[in-house]
């Protein structure tokens, strides 16, 4: 059956569901909600006849219902009714394809703002090569043409289009509704990886997208034993400006170095969690005075280019020849692959376990020493 997303911004008019046992929607009679173990930003409410309403928490409600449901009279007036032929999403949220791929719902997308080779995700990289996703611009500069003549009804974003915000009007003036996608700021580890289940909502895939997640939760059920090492990691990028870009100490990623057997280095940095980011710039002394000492650098290649070499840190700041990690050789980074990885959690968590415990390093899928 192909869907009717019928996608329901409601900004602040509506009180939100957490307010309610849930939201009451004329016509529809509602059934339970979708249990989430580790997901705090988001809730999916189901109806009986397969309606779904999606709550994303600080942004937006999305009220779907499926091809033979009769329409309903929303008693909000900026319901926006979309039926979504095949092929039709437009995928901007880079880090949402490789869960779109895990259901196996490659088939629901027909645009995507990478370019082939701009694709970790092989069978992304492979629909697009054989010409099943279309190039449809950067999420910044979509090819509106390009999305109208081929009949896209939905296109989903990450909170970047936020800075853009005449995209996002001039889309949706065109009949392009934007779901935006806040997974990022989930600060468990599979809190991201559980947003499958929004778009087993979303793309009519519930039940690949419960199976798929139960497996996901099995795998860190097997990585919670990890003894703590006491050794401190930092987790960073340099931006083009010279600032050095850290994570929330309440972020996914922090988590995952716990888990991993780690502490974060930057637990306790002044302004740090009053940031509403995940992800907040500080100056490079600021970053050298709580993380001088650590025992690990881990430079995030996934958003910038990644320092392959010590040189190249070195490079960026003359301050890094100071740090003990650095003085040690104990410098690691990742690729652009990570970001896209939001199927593979339990691999990273491996990873920075064995870089703490100084295991067989060509065993690893996201990290690297640098020379």
């Amino acid at each position: 059956m192909i869907p009717i997303l019928i996608l329901t911004f409601l900004l602040g008019a509506y009180a939100s569901a957490e307010e309610q046992d849930h939201p009451e929607i004329p016509g529809l009679h509602f059934m339970e909600k979708t249990s989430f173990q580790y997901a705090d930003q988001v809730e999916i409410f189901r109806y009986e006849g397969g309606a779904r309403l999606i709550d994303v928490h600080n942004s937006a409600r999305y009220l779907v219902l499926p091809e033979d449901q009769e329409e309903i009279q929303c008693p909000d007036p900026e319901i926006i009714t979309i039926r979504r032929p095949e092929n039709s999403v437009y995928m901007a949220a880079t880090a949402v394809m490789a869960l779109v791929d895990s259901i196996d719902a490659l088939d629901t997308i027909g645009f995507s703002s990478l370019t082939a080779d701009g694709w970790y995700v092989e069978n992304a990289r492979k629909a697009m090569e054989d010409g099943s996703i279309l190039f449809a611009g950067k999420y910044s500069q979509p090819d509106y043409e390009l999305l109208v003549q081929n009949n896209c009804s939905l296109a989903v974003e990450s909170t970047m289009i936020l800075h853009s915000p005449k995209v996002k009007e001039m889309l949706e003036n065109l009949g392009i509704p934007v779901f935006i996608d806040r997974s990022s700021y989930e600060t468990h580890p599979l809190g991201r990886t559980e947003w499958v289940k929004v778009y087993g909502a979303l793309l009519g895939r519930e039940e690949e997208a419960e199976a798929f997640f139960r497996k996901e939760a099995a795998v860190m059920e097997e990585l919670a034993d990890f003894p703590n090492t006491g050794k401190t990691v930092a987790f960073f990028y340099i931006n083009a400006d010279g600032s050095v870009v850290v994570r929330r100490p309440d972020d996914y990623i922090p988590a995952m170095i716990r888990i991993a057997g780690g502490q974060y280095a930057l637990d306790g940095m002044a302004n740090l969690e009053d940031s509403l980011r995940s992800s907040v710039p500080v100056t490079m002394e600021d970053f050298y005075l709580c993380a001088g000492d650590a025992d690990y650098l881990v430079y995030n290649g996934s958003i910038e280019a990644p320092v392959r070499t010590m040189e190249e840190l070195t490079a960026k700041s003359e301050l890094f020849t100071d740090f003990k990690a650095v003085r040690e050789g104990n410098v690691w980074y990742t690729d652009r692959y990570l970001y896209q990885a939001t199927d593979r959690t339990g691999e990273l968590i491996r990873d920075l376990h064995r870089m703490l415990t100084e295991e067989d390093p060509g065993e690893m899928m996201f990290l690297q020493r640098a020379e």
